[in-house]
């Protein structure tokens, strides 16, 4: 019948449609493939030949026009990678790392205003975002805007409590405040989601050096309020987290009479912690310190602290404790890898009262 035969006729066509689509698009996918291999290895110019190539054949491609505006970022030509990308945030498929490149492009121009409406804009679309909250705190702090920057920060780490780039920030910023138990505590989870990179080191300093800070100034510790005397922490004082904090470490001070270094905090946060799970671990459970508890039980946690603490204080003395504890330090690695910290979203006790940067 003439139905039949004009229903295969088309079917056909329709197959060849789709088989042509689909050649390109496998194309575009190689060549997409290709240009972020010329990316890698810092050909940007190839990198671009090739994704013009394949945005001839799929100009509604935003991966690929994502791409484009990356590689003229990378080259440096801001201009240009400022035309490709400033379209696509308007796209209702445009994701978290779109906004990333385009901020970076705006700032590239020293377009600080509309660099800044674009971060606004994606925290809209993503206010969960930490890498959003951590650009934008960049921003702000290329502004002079130091305030705003922490706060920025500090709102990352409370949306996204595992993405490691706010801790990192924050705890450089508290560094400079009145307050550096912050720093401390952001410090080390930053340590521990981001292990072994440059920032780790830098950090690593900040922790060592607000230790000191938080023992050099006495009034850190004034009008601390008393702990709850029942010890099984059914009931603890009606104080806020930094309060029970520094309401511990107020009773540990002789413990670091002789100076501080890895073993006089071995047994500092040692005494932290049986003090904390005493007294507070039940109304201000915190993933750090039950990190750190776990650590103690399983017999890890003078290894761990040489780590976190023995290449600042002293990098001779802390080659000299690996060469002599290998096995536990081996050991204490192969643990590590075992057990990452994981940090949880109903755990954050920053009231947002910034201590004034210095």
């Amino acid at each position: 019948m003439e139905w039949q035969k004009a229903a295969k006729k088309w079917s056909l066509v329709l197959a060849g449609i789709l088989s042509v689509q689909w050649a390109i698009a496998q194309d575009n996918s190689e060549l997409q493939s290709t240009a972020r291999t010329f990316l890698r290895s810092g050909d940007y110019a190839n990198a671009i030949l090739v994704l013009n190539q394949a945005i001839q054949s799929a100009p509604d491609d935003l991966e690929l026009r994502k791409d484009l505006a990356f590689a003229y970022y990378l080259k440096g030509d801001y201009n240009r990678a400022y035309t490709v990308v400033s379209p696509l945030v308007d796209k209702k498929e445009a994701d978290i790392h779109l906004f990333q490149i385009a901020g970076n492009i705006y700032q590239s121009k020293q377009d600080w205003k509309g660099a800044e409406k674009l971060y606004q804009r994606g925290l809209r679309k993503f206010p969960k975002s930490g890498e959003l909250h951590n650009d934008y705190g960049d921003l702000l702090q290329n502004m002079k805007n130091f305030d705003g920057a922490l706060r920025y920060w500090v709102k990352g780490i409370e949306v996204d409590p595992n993405f490691p780039g706010n801790y990192y920030h924050a705890a450089r910023s508290y560094l400079w405040t009145k307050e550096p138990i912050w720093a401390i505590l952001y410090g080390e989870t930053f340590i521990n989601l981001e292990s072994y990179t440059t920032r780790t080191a830098e950090i690593r300093d900040i922790v060592l050096e607000c230790y000191k800070k938080l023992f050099d100034d006495p009034a850190i510790f004034n009008s601390v309020p008393v702990e709850s005397s029942d010890r099984k922490g059914k009931k603890a004082p009606e104080v806020g987290f930094m309060d029970a904090y520094k309401s511990i470490m107020a009773k540990q001070v002789s413990v670091i009479a002789t100076g501080i270094e890895p073993q006089s905090l071995v047994m500092l946060r040692t005494r932290f912690l049986l003090d904390w799970y005493n007294f507070y671990s039940l109304k201000y459970p915190y993933a750090l310190f039950d990190f750190q508890r776990k650590l103690l039980r399983d017999g890890m946690f003078e290894a761990y602290n040489q780590w976190l603490f023995g290449p600042s204080a002293n990098a001779a003395d802390y080659k000299a404790w690996t060469a002599l504890h290998k096995t536990e330090y081996d050991s204490f690695s192969a643990w590590q890898r075992n057990h990452p910290l994981k940090l949880k979203d109903e755990e954050f006790y920053n009231t947002g009262k910034l201590a004034t940067i210095k």
